[in-house]
């Protein structure tokens, strides 16, 4: 047996509570492995733990299954009745029988052995606070992140002196102001609402001298030129109204070079209160010279004007806590992204999430993690993350030719089983952001573009689109993937095709549940045309939601069965080249 590729420890996400009565269990072995089963029961059921008693406990087999790269992934559900386990595994291949321990494999002549140990894998307890609760709400929303100077300008009365002329089409500089505003926002709403949209996210929009607000000056203010206070409280009361959320954008791994601390130890030095509010490693600082990266000091990336926040310190701590939960309280937002995530001390997101959870137990807590995030994502900092993961998983697909539909199944499962079912279901999907090059930059042929979303839309989660995507707005890497939104030309109709398109997709998402459901299987009815992607939402008994999207050089027939939910490029059983079939099958058991 491949040893080095079975792997289980009882916690994070192999072993894990779903819920106060179900417990989630799963084990990584290598394709040798043909079956698993779990002995399992409670600890005390032959008594106390070092008594003379023989523990035994029942066997079951799992039977649930994902294929990796180079491991299966096996799961079961149990509901322990006295909120504890104990267990251990058989694993099965063709020609031989192992079990598995914490401490190692023991054969089967090892388990006859009278009065050989047998160091089982435990959970100890299902208590009711320790089990990660997410934001039900979430799952059912789908997003529109906006980057509010480049939206909609809604109050010229605010624009500063050095605002430029919207700009329909064209790049974009990065010190270019257009004068989108948080009136313009109010202003397409009901746009918003109408495209399928019940969920906005802003990049920051607190005082700052740029256009992106990531270096921000007065986290108490609402920047001059998007408007004040009473203008986002108008939006946040108009977007409820509508039934949409609103998540603000939060920077507290950095700041900018004029925050009122950050200006204080420019002035008095080692003197300042504030010092220790930042990482300074030597004083003075050679800002002429590059001081952080001479390592003088520490900032987002090397940029000398965002110096990097001590969240280490309580006070930091308390100070940007207490802006979040202001937040919170009086604006009443529905959710906060933090910047930068991974950088900021552990200590800090814990201590925001118990403060804001105390508040609102159903904010949804964000975090901008690019890579595996798992030690975010135990139930007492973040509820998700953006899954940058799946959205690349999603775009190399296109973009890699050689790969095949077994590989987007493997790369899939990988972004699925890194975390706790709960966490799956609030994950923030999307393929591209204020970050990134636009999808539309990246995929020339529109079908391909459609049919990216379409698997989008598809994948267990939170779903975002960024302003633009519902016309299939280009632009390359930061800043070009922040052109002005061309409202001229939408209201001109010149992309009422696209906006249709994409509104059948939302809309979609959000009218059938199993689109939104966490539970999907990889057929393998395709196996002779590798670049043709079938996956299937599952509900109760057979009945499921087919997604399939021909990505290969030919046509291909689809045997007509259940009911056609969305299609493009798809006459009667063939599915062409590019082509997308949604389609719903009901067994006979929801019949």
């Amino acid at each position: 047996m491949e040893f080095n590729g079975v792997f289980h420890q009882a916690y994070d996400n192999y072993c894990y509570p779903l819920n106060e009565d179900e417990l989630i269990i799963n084990i990584k072995t290598g394709y040798d492995v043909k079956e698993v089963n779990i002995i399992l029961g409670d600890p005390f059921a032959a008594g106390i733990l070092g008594g003379g008693e023989t523990w035994n406990g029942d066997k079951q087999p799992i039977i649930f299954k994902k294929k990796l790269k180079h491991q299966i992934w096996w799961t079961t559900t149990v509901k322990p009745p006295f909120k504890r386990l104990k267990y251990y595994f058989e694993l099965i291949t063709e020609d031989e029988r192992w079990f598995y321990f914490e401490d190692g494999f023991v054969s089967a002549e090892q388990m006859a052995l009278e009065g050989r140990s047998r160091q089982c894998f435990v959970f100890p307890w299902m208590n009711p606070c320790d089990i990660p609760i997410t934001p039900k709400w979430v799952n059912d929303t789908i997003w529109y992140q906006i980057f509010p100077d480049r939206f909609c300008n809604g109050d010229h009365s605010i624009d500063p002196d050095y605002v430029v002329p919207w700009r329909n089409r064209g790049k974009v500089k990065n010190e270019e102001c257009f004068g989108g505003d948080l009136a313009g926002i109010i202003q397409k709403l009901d746009y918003l609402k109408e495209l399928g949209i019940n969920g906005i996210y802003l990049t920051p929009i607190n005082e700052s001298p740029s256009n992106h607000k990531y270096d921000t000056t007065d986290y108490a203010k609402i920047d001059p030129r998007f408007g004040d206070e009473d203008t986002f409280n108008r939006l946040v009361l108009e977007a409820h109204k509508r039934d949409m959320r609103i998540m603000l954008d939060g920077v507290f791994n950095h700041c900018g070079y004029y925050f009122a601390p950050w200006q204080d130890v420019l002035a008095k030095g080692t003197d300042s209160e504030y010092y220790d509010w930042f990482m300074i490693n030597e004083w003075p600082l050679d800002f002429k010279h590059g001081a952080a990266k001479k390592g003088q000091f520490y900032t987002f990336g090397f940029f000398d004007n965002m110096p990097k926040l001590n969240t280490n310190n309580p006070a930091v701590r308390k100070y940007f806590i207490d802006i979040c939960a202001n937040w919170v309280e009086n604006y009443h937002i529905d959710g906060l992204r933090l910047d930068v995530a991974n950088e900021v001390s552990h200590r800090f997101c814990k201590e925001l999430r118990a403060r804001l959870k105390e508040i609102n137990p159903d904010i949804y807590i964000l975090g901008e993690i690019w890579h595996n995030a798992l030690p975010w994502l135990r139930g007492d900092e973040f509820d998700a993350v953006m899954n940058y993961p799946l959205g690349e998983s999603i775009k190399d697909f296109w973009i890699d030719k050689s790969q095949t539909n077994q590989d987007f199944e493997y790369t899939i499962n990988r972004c699925y089983t890194n975390y706790m079912q709960q966490t799956n279901d609030v994950l923030f999907n999307l393929l591209d952001s204020h970050d990134t090059k636009r999808l539309r930059s990246d995929t020339k042929n529109l079908d391909q573009y459609f049919a990216q979303l379409a698997v989008l839309f598809a994948m267990p989660g939170s779903p975002c689109i960024y302003y633009g995507t519902e016309i299939a707005m280009p632009g390359s890497y930061d800043p070009d993937c922040r052109r002005c939104m061309p409202w001229d030309d939408i209201e001109a109709g010149r992309f009422k095709e696209r906006i249709e398109m994409v509104s059948k997709l939302i809309h979609l998402r959000a009218s059938e549940p199993l689109l939104k459901g966490r539970n999907f299987h990889f057929p393998d009815d395709f196996a002779d045309n590798p670049r043709v992607i079938q996956f299937r939402k599952m509900g109760w008994v057979d009945t499921y939601v087919e997604v399939i999207v021909n990505c290969s050089d030919e046509d291909i027939e689809v045997p007509k069965d259940g009911e056609v939910l969305f299609e493009r490029h798809c006459i009667d059983t063939t599915l062409l080249t590019n082509g997308i079939l949604i389609r719903k099958i009901v067994g006979n058991g929801d019949k």
